[in-house]
């Protein structure tokens, strides 16, 4: 199947979802990240604010801020590369582009993730065999990725239903270390 077609089942999937299943579906992915030795030392986080049916991460980021961990949260700049700020609570956003939310504080640059101990991504899905994932389509976390060092956890939150075997890949699609589904973290490479 491609990309395009792919997008259009999995967005229509999560359309299914009740709210009940989202709220479900949020906790179990909060509870399993936070569970993980990496997120409980990262004293820098990358993530993002979830819009719509993304699994939800309003809570997560809370969590990780009030835990005492610096969030940072992406900026959508006019390339659609990702800038990054600092998350200082939940009255810190403001909307974005695209009416997304972003943190209001100093824009840290593009490079910014470099120095992040643990990288949190959205993903409509990922390949449970090369830990591609796929995104909407802009490539702004693939861009993100590609300056992300090897060693640091990457991570993509997903549906059930959504870490699979028929991703397609092309050559500037980036991969991901793990994935967290409502059932649990699987790890990718």
């Amino acid at each position: 199947m491609d990309k395009l077609n792919l997008r259009r089942e999995l967005i229509s999937a999560r359309a299914s979802l009740t709210p009940e299943q989202l709220r479900s579906n949020a906790t179990n992915i909060r509870e399993t990240l936070l569970d993980q030795p990496w997120a409980q030392m990262a004293g820098l986080v990358a993530c993002y604010w979830s819009i719509g049916t993304e699994p939800d991460t309003h809570g997560l980021v809370f969590a990780l801020w009030k835990h005492g961990t610096t969030v940072m949260l992406p900026v959508l700049r006019e390339d659609n590369d990702l800038d990054w700020a600092v998350y200082d609570g939940p009255d810190t956003l403001a909307p974005g582009r695209f009416g997304v939310p972003e943190p209001v504080d100093t824009r840290r640059g593009i490079d910014a993730i470099r120095t992040a101990a643990l990288v949190i991504v959205p993903a409509l899905a990922v390949d449970k065999l090369s830990g591609v994932r796929l995104g909407r389509g802009g490539g702004s976390y693939d861009r993100a990725l590609s300056r992300v060092g090897p060693n640091v956890p990457t991570v993509a939150l997903l549906h059930e239903g959504e870490l699979r075997d028929d991703v397609p890949a092309e050559p500037h699609d980036k991969p991901v270390h793990f994935a967290i589904t409502p059932v649990g973290l699987t790890s990718l490479k």
